[in-house]
């Protein structure tokens, strides 16, 4: 794998990371929200998904974010409150399904990956200008 190739795999890491770090901010600051932009329903808690990525002409492996999707799968959370006008008939208020430590725990991980990223972008750079130096 030439530099380049390894320069531009990292900085496929970084696109994937950023959207990983910005959907964690997003399901944080949405995390008291009982309506959706839709208006139809409590906001869900976004989930990022990777896939990876051949690139045919270098052969090298990146990774690309694939989808953003809403988390069907973990429940609301239901709490008692008769005073929110968008509480049923027994006074609950479905909450999202939103987890601060859990959307910690991604920003934290999607910062270390974007930090090696970064890191490995920079002694690419770092090595390229070295042969450089020597050409010289």
């Amino acid at each position: 794998m030439d530099i380049m190739s390894a320069m531009n795999v990292s900085a496929q890491g970084l696109t994937a990371e950023s959207l990983r770090m910005r959907t964690a901010a997003e399901n944080i600051a949405n995390q008291n929200s009982v309506r959706d932009s839709a208006g139809t329903g409590p906001y869900r808690a976004r989930q990022v998904f990777f896939k990876s990525v051949l690139d045919k002409q270098t052969g090298a492996m990146g990774v690309q974010a694939s989808k953003v999707a809403p988390d069907m799968k973990t429940p609301l959370q239901a709490k008692y409150d008769p005073g929110n006008p968008f509480a049923d008939t027994q006074g609950i208020v479905q909450y999202p399904n939103v987890d601060p430590t859990v959307e910690n725990v991604n920003m934290k991980e999607a910062q270390r990956a974007y930090d090696a990223n970064l890191a490995a972008i920079d002694t690419a750079r770092s090595m390229a200008l070295r042969t450089i130096d020597m050409i010289k």
